[in-house]
C-alpha cells in the first residue's frame, strides 16, 4: 500500500469511546483468533451454500462474482465489525451502548444481532444434525433417503441434542480454553479431510468437465440477479450482520493488527470456500449428475454420486464428517454471540449462560426438526402464507432461515453499516484500525473510510432489495 496522503483520513484528537476491562478474556495468540474467526465464517454456508449457488450461477461465472464481492466488499466490511468490537470490548448490544450512551434506537440493531444467534442457532442445529446423520448413516438407517430421514421425529431431535450438546461444551470453556483451543484442533482436521475427498474427487474419470465448469467463467451468465446473489453469498460466508465478529472481535486485543488478522480470516475462508468446489463438482460431473440442483445437492444428490463411484462410501463418510466439523465452527459463534450478552449485559456466568441459552436453543429448535413431515402444522405453512409460502418457503425452518438468517441478516449488516460510517464514525472506526498497525498507510484508510460511508452501505441495502423483492 502507498504511503499517499488522504483528504478522508485525518487522525482525531478524540480518543475513541471504550468500555475496556481489565479481566475480559482475550484470544492468547493471533493464530487462535484467525482460526477461530475463520472456523465462525467457514460453515454449512460455504460447504453446502456456496456449491450449490455455484451450480444454479452457471459455475465459474458466479465464483468470480463472489471472489471480487469478498474482496472488495466483504472484507473491508469485516474490518469495521471488527473495530467496533475491539474498540467497545463488549457484545453487539454493549457495543452500541458503548457508542451513544445508551437510551438510542440503534440498540435495537445490536439486540437483533442477539436474537438472530438465538434463532439461526435453533435450526442450524437441525441442518447441522443431518450433517452428522449422514456421516454415520450407514450404521443408523443405511437404506433410508432423504425424505425419510429428516421426517423422523426422533431422529432428528436426537441428532439437534447432540450437536447442541457438542456446542454447548466447546462455549462453556471460555474463549481461550474452549473456543480457541477447539479451534486450533478442528480447522486442521477439517482442512485434511477435505483435501483427501478432493483428491478422491479430482481423480475420477470426467472430472476435468466438472473442474472446466467451476473454473472458467461463462460472462454470459453474469446477470444482475447473479451479483447480488454473489453479494449475500459473501456477506453469509464471512458471518456478518449478525454479530459474531463484533463479539469476536471484543476479544481481540490492542496490539493485534486488525486489518492482517481480519485479511487471514478472509483468506482462510475463501480457500475453503472454493475447495468446496473442488470436492463437488468434479464428483458430479464424474457421475453425470446435473450440478443445479440447488438446496437438494448435499443430502440428495451427493449421496447418490457418492454411492457410484469407487471407494464412494469413504468418501461419504469423510464429507459428512467435515460438514459436520464445519457447521460445529460456526455454531459456536452463534452461541458465544448470546452468552456474551448475558455474561456483558446482564453479568450472568459463563456456564449459567451456557446452560439456559442451551436449553432454549434446543426448545426453539424442535418446530425445525419436525418441519420436514414429522409434524403437519410445522411442515406445511399454507395456511398462514397460502399455497406459495413466504418468498417460496413454506415449512418453520425455511420461514426463519429466509426471514432472520438472510433477509434479516441482510438487514442487519445495513443498519450495523450505517451505524459503522456515520453514527460511530468511519474516522474512529479508522482509528481503531490504526492501533496495532504499522503497515496501515493513510492513503488505505481514507479509501475504506470512504467506501463504508458511501459504498458499502449502499451495496448492503441492493442485497436487502434483493431478499424483499424474492431476487434471493
Amino acid at each position: 500500500m502507498g504511503c499517499f496522503s488522504s483528504p478522508f483520513y485525518k487522525p482525531t484528537r478524540r480518543l475513541p469511546m471504550s468500555t475496556t476491562s481489565t479481566d475480559r478474556e482475550q484470544w492468547s495468540s493471533q493464530i487462535g483468533f484467525v482460526l477461530a474467526a475463520a472456523g465462525s465464517a467457514i460453515g454449512l454456508g460455504n460447504i453446502w451454500r456456496l456449491p450449490y449457488l455455484a451450480g444454479e450461477g452457471g459455475g465459474g461465472a458466479f465464483v468470480l462474482i463472489y471472489l471480487l464481492c469478498i474482496l472488495f466488499i466483504g472484507m473491508p466490511y469485516l474490518f469495521g465489525e471488527l473495530s467496533l468490537g475491539r474498540n467497545s470490548q463488549k457484545n453487539p448490544v454493549g457495543a452500541i451502548k458503548s457508542i451513544t450512551g445508551g437510551g438510542s434506537a440503534w440498540i435495537v440493531v445490536g439486540g437483533f444481532c442477539v436474537l438472530a444467534g438465538f434463532v439461526i442457532l435453533s435450526y442450524y442445529s437441525v441442518v447441522a444434525g443431518w450433517a452428522v446423520g449422514y456421516a454415520v448413516k450407514d450404521v443408523l438407517a443405511p437404506t433410508m433417503g432423504f425424505e425419510a430421514f429428516a421426517a423422523s421425529p426422533w431422529l432428528n431431535v436426537g441428532l439437534v441434542a447432540f450437536f447442541l450438546l457438542l456446542t454447548l461444551l466447546v462455549v462453556a470453556g471460555g474463549v481461550e480454553k474452549g473456543i480457541e483451543r477447539w479451534a486450533k484442533i478442528l480447522l486442521p482436521v477439517l482442512f485434511v479431510l477435505i483435501l483427501l475427498v478432493i483428491v478422491r474427487a479430482v481423480t475420477l474419470d470426467g472430472a476435468a468437465e466438472g473442474l472446466r465448469f467451476y473454473l472458467v467463467p461463462d460472462f454470459s451468465e453474469i446477470t444482475f440477479d447473479l451479483v447480488i446473489a454473489a453479494l449475500g453469498q459473501a456477506f453469509f460466508t464471512l458471518s456478518l450482520g449478525m454479530g459474531a465478529m463484533i463479539t469476536y472481535g471484543s476479544y481481540l486485543p490492542k496490539r493485534e493488527d486488525i486489518a492482517m488478522s481480519g485479511g487471514y480470516v478472509v483468506l482462510f475462508n475463501t480457500m475453503i470456500a472454493l475447495m468446496a468446489g473442488f470436492m463437488i463438482f468434479p464428483a458430479l460431473f464424474a457421475m453425470g449428475a446435473d450440478p443445479a440442483t440447488g438446496p437438494a445437492l448435499v443430502f440428495v444428490v451427493l449421496p447418490e454420486v457418492f454411492a457410484q463411484m469407487p471407494l464412494g462410501g469413504i468418501v461419504e463418510f469423510l464429507f459428512f464428517l467435515l460438514l459436520s466439523i464445519a457447521a460445529l465452527t460456526s455454531s459456536i459463534s452463534l452461541l458465544e454471540v448470546v452468552v456474551s450478552y448475558f455474561v456483558d449485559e446482564k453479568n450472568w456466568s459463563r456456564r449459567k449462560s451456557v446452560l439456559i441459552i442451551g436449553v432454549i436453543t434446543f426448545l426453539m429448535a424442535l418446530p425445525s426438526a419436525l418441519s420436514f413431515g414429522a409434524v403437519g402444522a410445522f411442515s406445511d405453512l399454507s395456511y398462514l402464507f397460502g399455497e406459495g409460502g413466504l418468498f417460496g418457503q413454506n415449512n418453520v425452518l425455511g420461514v426463519l432461515d429466509y426471514l432472520i438468517g438472510s433477509a434479516g441478516l441482510a438487514v442487519g449488516a445495513f443498519f450495523l453499516s450505517v451505524f459503522i460510517g456515520w453514527v460511530w464514525g468511519a474516522d474512529r472506526a479508522a482509528d481503531e484500525l490504526r492501533q496495532g498497525s504499522s503497515t496501515l498507510a493513510d492513503g488505505f484508510l481514507g479509501v475504506w473510510i470512504f467506501g463504508m460511508r458511501y459504498i458499502i452501505p449502499v451495496v448492503v441495502f441492493g442485497i436487502v432489495m434483493g431478499y424483499l423483492t424474492g431476487t434471493l
